[in-house]
């Protein structure tokens, strides 16, 4: 994916994702994807993100491993300043409170990231950071 602009990457993703129920075509096709819409730190505008997640029984489940970049991505920060989002998975649409997993939860999603988030050690060993995992709360 070299010389890719990201953000038009993105917005054509966010487009065909609504265009067909939360359906994607090509390499994603069979991929768990999902729409974040967080509240942009900074602007205060809303970032619509594509994203891709695992399920801790209600609870859902991303890695802030930004492609195991040296700093955290946007939407990371985004929740942080504001916890209270927006997420689309398939066709349906609800509002979520993030958290960012600490202590024993931390460690039973780590221990068991083989089922729930798979790509986490790959990420991880492409950067010195600590990669977040943040866990989605229906409200």
């Amino acid at each position: 994916m070299e010389n890719i602009d990201m953000k038009e990457y993105n917005r054509a993703l966010v487009e065909e994702f609504r265009a067909n129920g939360g359906k994607l075509s090509g390499r994603l096709a069979n991929s768990s994807i999902l729409l974040l819409t967080t509240i942009g730190a900074k602007s205060g505008q809303p970032r619509t993100t594509p994203l891709g997640y695992g399920k801790d029984g209600d609870r859902i489940v991303v890695v802030a491993a930004n492609a195991g970049a040296p700093t955290h991505p946007d939407w990371y920060f985004n929740l942080v300043a504001h916890p209270e989002v927006t997420i689309e998975v398939g066709s349906e649409r609800f509002q979520a409170r993030a958290s960012v997993a600490q202590g024993t939860d931390l460690e039973w999603l780590i221990e068991n990231q083989a089922d729930i988030v798979p790509w986490l050690p790959a990420q991880q060993a492409k950067t010195d950071r600590e990669i977040p995992i943040v866990v989605f709360a229906r409200i």
